[in-house]
Parts: C-alpha cells; sequence; structure tokens
C-alpha cells in the first residue's frame, strides 16, 4: 500500500481528471473573446505565445487550454513556470483551485507540488530525506515528475543545464504543458536559457504555453525559435502566436480591447510628486507610489508617515521577515484587491513599494507614481491602475487613469548616468535613457494599443553616438558575457556541474537568508529562542522527524532574505545549534584556515532595533543594520545608507 501511494505522490500514476467542463465550471465566470481564441488556438503539440494586457486573464487562458489538451490525453502534467518565488507563492493557490475543480475527488494529486527553493515549506510529510543537507534540499528533482506543480523557472530550466541529475528533471517534463509566464522579465542570461529550454520542450513532446504583456517581435521569435525567414513579426496586438510541432508558425491578431486612456506627466522633482500624491489621497484616492530600491522605498514611506494626516500609509518590499510581510502583503492586497473597496470605507491611502508591486500582487490603485524603469516595467505598473473594472463606480469622482514617472532631463541623464540615481544599479542605464526619450514624449497613452509601438521604440536597434554609444557598449557586453556563461551551462559536453553551482539567472550580488531573534538560551533542554514577536521556540536535544519540520518552518518564517554584502558576519561554530534544522554548508576551512562563510546567517535585534551579532560577536564591518516590522531591514555605511533592487 504504501509503495504505491509514494509512486502516486511521485506522480507516476495517471491523474483522474474529470472531462467536459466548460470554462466557467472551473473559474466560475464565462471567458472573455481573447480568451476564448486562444484556447481554440492551442489544439496539438507546439508551442504558442499569448501576448494580451496586464488584467486580462492570461493565467486562466493557459490552464484551461492545458486542461482541454489533458483532457485529449495529449498531455501527461502542467508545469506552471513563474519568474519569482513570489509569484510562484501566488499561483500556488490559484493552481490549487483549479486542481480541485479538474480532478476526481478520489485523486491523490489534489494538490499540486509548489516548487520552488524553499517550497517543501508548503509541503507535509517528509521523511528521513529531510535531514539538512540530504535530498530534500532537491526535492526540487523529484517535484518536476509530479503531475502538476507550480515553481519558478529555474526548476525547468535546470531540466536544460549541464548539472547532475538533469535527466531527472528532464524526464519529469517529457509530455507535460509547460506554461511560462512573465517571460518579459528575464534578462538575456535567463533569455538564452529559456530558448533553449523551449527548444528542448517541444523535442520532449511538450506542449508550451508562453504568456506576457510585453514582448518585442524580435523576442517573441527567439523564444520559439523560428528561423529568421519568416519575414517581419506581425505588429498586432492583442496577438497569438500559434508553432505547432510540425508545421510554419502563424500570428493571429485577437479581436481589439476595449480602448483606455492613460494621462501621463514626467516630473523630475519629486517634491510636487509628493505634494500632488497628499492631495489625491485626501481626496479619497487609492494612491501606489513604486521605487526601484527598497532603500529609496524606505524613505519615501518615512516621508509620508510623519506627516500628521488621517491617510493610511503602507510599505512593501522585499526584505521584511516572511511573517511580516505575509501580514503586510495580506492586508494591502485586501484593500486594494478586487472587493477590498466594498469592504473598506471609502478614505485615501497611500502605498509605497517596490518591484513586488508590479508583477506579484493583485492591486488596483486609482493613481500611480513610479520611478522611470524600462518601459516593459512602466507598462506592468501601469498596469495596476484601475484594474479591477467593479470598482469604477465607485472610485472617487476626481479620479481618472494617471500615471506620474519620476525622471531626471534626458540630457543630464544621458551627460551622467548618476542623474538616474539608484536605478541606474538595477536597470542598465543605456535602456533607461532609450526609454526616457520614447516616454518624455507621451502625454496621453491609449492601451492596449500603443504597448507594441513604444516597446518597439525602446528597443529597437538603432546606432548611438557619444555617451549613449559606451552605455550601450556596456549593455552588449554584459549580454554577451551572459550568453556565453548561458550556453555553457547548457552544454552538454564536460563535467556536470552540482546544482548549486549552476546559475540559472545571473546576479552580481548573491542574496542569503538571515535568521532574527530576540534572544537565546540554552537550558538543560535544548536551545531556547524568543523570536520578535515574543513568542518562544525550543530547539530540542533530541526531535523527531514531524517536530523537526515544524520547527524549521517556523525558524524560516522568521528569516529575511537579504543581498550577501549586507548581511551580519556569521560563522558556522556560532550556529551550530541550527544544523539539526538549517543547511549550514559543508564543514570547510578556506586557505588560510579561517571558517567559510556560512550560506545561511542569524542576528539578534536588540530593543532599539539594531542588529548585533550571535554571542555578542561583530555583526559588520562597514554597516550598521536594523530591523523593525513597519520598514524592514535597513543597513547604514558610516553615516550613509546603501542599497539594491527589490
Amino acid at each position: 500500500g504504501k509503495i504505491s501511494e509514494a509512486l502516486d505522490r511521485a506522480g507516476f500514476v495517471a491523474p483522474a481528471i474529470r472531462n467536459g467542463l466548460g470554462f466557467e465550471d472551473i473559474f466560475g465566470f464565462q471567458p472573455r473573446n481573447v480568451q476564448k481564441q486562444f484556447i481554440e488556438a492551442v489544439t496539438e503539440q507546439g508551442a504558442y505565445v499569448l501576448e494580451a494586457p496586464m488584467g486580462i486573464g492570461k493565467t486562466e487562458a493557459a490552464l484551461y487550454a492545458a486542461y482541454k489538451i489533458f483532457e485529449k490525453q495529449e498531455a501527461t502534467g502542467i508545469y506552471f513556470a513563474l519568474p519569482t518565488r513570489l509569484t510562484s507563492d501566488k499561483i500556488y493557490e490559484r493552481m490549487n483551485q483549479f486542481l480541485s475543480k479538474i480532478l476526481d475527488a478520489s485523486d491523490k494529486n489534489r494538490s499540486s507540488l509548489l516548487l520552488h527553493s524553499s517550497a517543501w515549506l508548503q509541503n507535509t510529510e517528509i521523511g528521513e530525506d529531510g535531514a539538512p543537507g540530504r535530498s530534500w534540499f532537491n526535492s526540487s528533482k523529484r517535484g518536476l515528475l509530479a503531475p502538476f506543480a507550480v515553481g519558478t523557472i529555474d526548476q525547468a530550466l535546470m531540466a536544460v543545464m549541464n548539472v547532475k541529475h538533469g535527466f531527472v528533471r528532464t524526464f519529469g517534463l517529457a509530455g507535460k504543458v509547460v506554461i511560462l509566464d512573465e517571460v518579459h522579465s528575464y534578462d538575456s542570461y535567463t533569455g538564452t536559457i529559456l530558448n533553449e529550454l523551449v527548444k528542448a520542450l517541444r523535442e520532449l513532446h511538450c506542449t508550451v504555453i508562453i504568456l506576457s504583456a510585453t514582448l518585442t517581435g524580435q523576442q517573441r521569435r527567439s523564444i520559439l525559435g523560428t528561423s529568421a525567414s519568416l519575414g517581419a513579426p506581425s505588429p498586432a496586438y492583442p496577438l497569438i502566436s500559434i508553432y505547432p510541432r510540425e508545421g510554419n508558425l502563424l500570428e493571429s491578431p485577437t479581436e481589439k480591447l476595449e480602448k483606455v486612456h492613460v494621462t501621463i506627466s514626467i516630473t523630475s522633482s519629486d517634491d510636487e510628486a509628493f505634494e500632488e500624491a497628499l492631495k489625491r489621497a485626501e481626496r479619497g484616492e487609492q494612491v501606489l507610489w513604486i521605487e526601484n530600491t527598497v532603500q529609496d522605498a524606505q524613505k519615501q514611506y518615512q516621508r509620508f508617515a510623519s506627516k500628521e494626516m488621517n491617510i493610511d500609509c503602507g510599505l512593501l518590499h522585499s526584505r521584511f521577515l516572511k511573517v511580516d510581510r505575509q501580514k503586510n502583503e495580506d492586508r494591502w492586497v485586501g484593500i486594494y484587491g478586487k472587493t477590498g473597496r466594498v469592504k473598506n470605507e471609502y478614505k485615501g491611502r497611500i502605498l509605497v513599494g517596490t518591484q513586488v508591486l508590479e508583477q506579484s500582487l493583485d492591486i488596483d490603485a486609482d493613481f500611480l507614481v513610479t520611478r522611470i524603469c524600462p518601459t516593459d516595467m512602466l507598462f506592468q505598473r501601469i498596469g495596476r491602475l484601475w484594474r479591477h473594472a467593479e470598482n469604477d463606480s465607485i472610485r472617487p469622482v476626481s479620479a481618472n487613469r494617471e500615471a506620474w514617472v519620476l525622471a531626471p532631463d534626458l540630457k543630464d541623464a544621458i551627460q551622467d548616468k548618476k542623474a538616474f540615481g539608484k536605478s541606474a544599479r538595477v536597470y542598465s542605464p543605456y535602456i533607461l535613457c532609450r526609454t526616457l526619450s520614447v516616454w518624455q514624449n507621451i502625454s496621453s497613452l491609449i492601451l492596449p494599443d500603443d504597448i507594441r509601438s513604444t516597446l518597439e521604440g525602446t528597443y529597437a536597434d538603432r546606432l548611438e553616438q557619444g555617451n549613449l554609444s559606451l552605455y550601450k557598449q556596456d549593455i552588449e557586453k554584459k549580454r554577451e558575457t551572459l550568453s556565453r556563461l548561458a550556453l555553457a551551462g547548457v552544454s552538454r559536453g564536460g563535467k556536470t556541474l552540482p546544482e548549486s553551482k549552476a546559475a540559472t539567472r545571473y546576479s552580481e550580488t548573491e542574496s542569503i537568508e538571515v535568521l532574527l531573534i530576540k534572544k537565546m538560551s540554552h537550558p538543560k533542554s535544548g536551545t531556547l529562542l524568543r523570536l520578535l514577536d515574543d513568542s518562544e521556540l525550543l530547539l530540542p536535544n533530541k526531535v523527531d522527524l514531524a517536530e523537526r519540520r515544524r520547527i524549521t518552518v517556523q525558524l524560516l518564517n522568521n528569516t529575511v532574505m537579504v543581498p550577501e554584502y549586507l548581511a551580519p558576519q556569521t560563522t558556522r561554530a556560532q550556529l551550530t545549534w541550527l544544523e539539526d534544522y538549517i543547511y549550514l554548508g559543508d564543514n570547510r576551512r578556506d586557505d588560510h584556515g579561517h571558517d567559510e562563510e556560512c550560506p545561511f546567517r542569524a542576528a539578534v535585534v536588540q530593543d532599539s532595533g539594531e542588529l548585533q551579532g550571535i554571542g555578542y560577536a561583530d555583526i559588520s564591518d562597514k554597516y550598521v543594520l536594523n530591523y523593525d516590522a513597519c520598514l524592514g531591514y535597513r543597513a547604514g555605511k558610516k553615516g550613509k545608507e546603501d542599497d539594491d533592487g527589490e
């Protein structure tokens, strides 16, 4: 009995599916015409691209198309791949609702496996493999064997990379419907591997569904791997591309969508935008303010919060403890979400945040202020405006669809990329200049009609002079290096890499998890931690598997992910009390006989919010580190501050 159950869970048993369900049976609403057209287009194995605006229901269209293929018994499962852990967590809930509708009540697969590197937190039973450092940490390999899974694109990319046990993954993806979502958000490194992945999936008899709001024609063609001799890519938008396993590419425009006008203002004055945001919130509007770095978002939030006013103000970014972040997101998505308006009293609010607001959360604002970012991201951010038509009748009379973009003067930016501030560390200065040169002439956008031309205007190849030519060389050099790195990772020759060494995403700053506690003591029974919410957690000397798992989940929910250079310095020796629960790396020394840096860190948060090392050890040579539940994790550099990204 146990063996067959384990095989079921590992995905070797065909799922029992309920046949004959309509779109409305599964999702509870009638499909839009764009969704209908896409579903009708997906008829056989091959690769399909749906390009359509933000908030049109691309996810539902892809899932229903996958269901129809499944119903015809032309697929063995569904793998839903997203850019980040955060987005995959959000889709996970939706995927499970979908499975509960399409699978027979007796089916063991009714809960899909969430796959990303901390996904096992959501899983319920693990055996001896759950010991730190054992294959529990690689359960992602097996997870792709399950019929239904949601995860980051990295997991699928590993299938085509030259890594140990890559074949397990490749086998796991064979014959599945693989949905690749938000593909516009990959850089050229991941992009190169992505093209290889789509090619490999086609060879594995998969059906590949690619979703994006914003692709250029060239990007679309290169992801599909179609030949250059096909003539110019179709300029239509929304667009469905159909590339069957045997046969030619067909680019098919959908019916035109309702046009929406958005007013755009470019300003270099933060003060002016600050006053405007306050004025709008005081009139009862829901305002969204998006920055490109955590530190800029923290500063902006502090500026609003210091004003004495009857306006709720919130802050969302990636550097909160998981428990704080969850509470924070639930609260603000509840207010800015689909049904939030009706439930919450009609008063103005300001929500400040970073890129997490642009892709992962379902929020709807009346007015947007955003720091300049590449065109594709700008469209994602503008897609948060007036997202839910249900709210249109109850928006303040004064509200209109409007976005203010904070950007320097183009001449200043070309002369010195520092004019972009910290944004130039997050995005390429060349792409920011190209974006600004297109957007500075726009005072009103018609969506979705202007999406394609604005994108092409930003990314079309052109000869540059002066500084722009230098900026362009920079990005091209980087792209070339990244593509080479990516293709080396994909090559079948040479030694296979261990998984930890195979990078599916290029990042100059590694991230690291940091456990934050208030206090630690060592009674006879084990190690007693006081967490930031004042609850206590005992790590007992002796522990069974179920208990170990529960404790690990609680520990990891009290961690924050930060760039390595901003993390506390911690050696493995200081954290031995964690080794039953958390992987602390190999117990190795470097060439100078020092402990190697630990892949996990911990610190004590004092009452003042300042972080202190475990056992009063030095915490950081360069930074004063702080944490509080309102602002998140902060690093001050000898009187200054330092930062990057999300």
